[in-house]
C-alpha cells in the first residue's frame, strides 16, 4: 500500500483552507493538517514541520530558510501562494532536489487597499468615523485629491494599477525606483523624476517596489525630512522597507502629516507593539492580498500543484 503524503497548510489565519477548494479530492493520496496559527518564530519548528512530505505556504508568513529545510528529510514539495517568496530559500531546496511551486494570483486586490488607504488618509476619514461612534461632529477639513502629486516608488504591475486610479482623480503622477526607466514611465503616462526629486515633489507617496538588498531600509529619517510637512505615506509593499523607528519619529515630531501601512518588520504585529500607538497613523493586517478572489486562486493553486506532483508532472515551478 502506497504511504499518503503528509501535507501542512501553514498560516490559515482565517480558516480559508476547506472554504475555498475541494480537498476531498485528495481524502484518498494525502494527509492534511492545517496550522491556523503563526508558527514562524517556534523554537521547534523543525520539529513540528519533521513528517511533512509538503509544505504550503502563504507568501511571506512562516519562512523557509536554508537552516529549517535541511532539517526536514521528508520534505518533497514546496507549494507558495504567489509565483514569488523572497522567505523561501530556493537555492537549498534545488540542492535537495525538493520541488518548489507557485500558483495563480490575483494581482488587483493590493492595488485597490492601497488606494483606499490613501483615500482614508488624505482626507481624514479615520478620525471622523471615529468621531461619529463616539457622538463627535466635524472635527477636520479634509484635503481634495484632484491636482496634488502621487510620488510612486516602483512603477510595477501594482504601481501601474495606481497610477490609472489617480489619474481618473485628476492627480499629478510622478515616479521612480532603481530599475525604473524614463521610457516606462512615459509608456504609462507618468513623469519620471530623481529619486530626491520623488520625495520632495510628491504630496503622497506609495511604495510598490520589491523588497531587496538596495530597498531594505531605503526609506530613512533623512528621505523622510525630504517629504512635504503635509505630505502621507503608504505601504503595502513589505515593511523593512521603511526604517520603522524612523517612520515613528517622523509621525510624532510631525515631519509628515500621516501614514498607512498595512506591512511590518514583525508579522503578525505584536499586541503592544508601539506602532498601535503612534499617532496620525492607520494600520491593517496585511490584508493588500487577501480577498475572496486571491484565496480562490491561492487555495486551489495548493490542491492543483499537489495533484500535478502526484501524477509526476509538477506545474508552475519556481526556478
Amino acid at each position: 500500500m502506497i504511504r499518503k503524503l503528509n501535507v501542512a497548510i501553514l498560516d490559515d489565519y482565517q480558516s480559508a483552507t476547506y472554504k475555498f477548494a475541494n480537498w476531498n479530492k485528495l481524502v484518498d493520496k494525502i494527509e492534511l493538517d492545517i496550522f491556523k496559527d503563526y508558527i514562524g518564530k517556534k523554537d521547534n519548528l523543525s520539529n513540528l514541520l519533521l513528517k511533512y512530505d509538503v509544505l504550503c505556504l502563504m507568501r511571506e508568513r512562516t519562512p523557509l530558510p536554508k537552516k529549517l529545510i535541511n532539517q526536514l528529510p521528508n520534505l518533497k514539495l514546496v507549494i507558495t501562494s504567489g509565483m514569488w517568496n523572497a522567505s523561501i530559500d530556493i537555492d537549498t531546496l534545488k540542492k535537495r532536489n525538493i520541488i518548489c511551486c507557485g500558483t495563480d494570483t490575483q494581482i488587483h486586490s493590493t492595488a485597490e487597499l492601497a488606494w483606499a488607504l490613501i483615500m482614508n488618509s488624505w482626507r481624514g476619514l479615520q478620525i471622523e468615523i471615529q468621531n461619529m461612534k463616539e457622538g463627535r461632529w466635524q472635527t477636520t477639513i479634509g484635503r481634495g485629491l484632484k491636482g496634488n502629486t502621487l510620488g510612486i516608488l516602483g512603477l510595477g504591475k501594482q504601481g501601474i494599477q495606481v497610477s490609472n486610479f489617480a489619474k481618473a482623480f485628476g492627480m499629478n503622477i510622478i515616479a521612480w525606483s532603481h530599475n525604473l526607466k524614463k521610457e516606462e514611465c512615459d509608456r504609462f503616462g507618468v513623469k519620471y523624476v530623481s529619486c530626491n526629486e520623488l520625495f520632495s515633489m510628491s504630496d503622497i507617496l506609495t511604495i510598490h517596489t520589491r523588497l531587496s538588498d538596495r530597498t531594505v531600509g531605503f526609506i530613512d529619517k533623512n528621505k523622510l525630512k525630504m517629504m512635504k510637512k503635509n505630505s502621507v505615506l503608504i505601504n503595502t509593499s513589505r515593511g523593512p522597507i521603511i526604517i520603522e523607528q524612523d517612520l515613528i519619529d517622523a509621525l510624532n515630531r510631525g515631519i509628515i502629516s500621516y501614514a498607512a501601512l498595512d506591512v511590518y518588520d514583525q508579522e503578525p504585529l505584536p499586541k503592544e507593539h508601539i506602532l498601535r500607538k503612534t499617532k496620525n497613523l492607520i494600520l491593517t493586517p496585511h490584508i493588500g492580498y487577501v480577498s475572496l478572489e486571491a484565496y480562490y486562486r491561492f487555495f486551489n493553486g495548493y490542491l492543483n500543484a499537489i495533484e500535478a506532483f502526484l501524477d509526476g508532472k509538477p506545474i508552475n515551478q519556481i526556478s
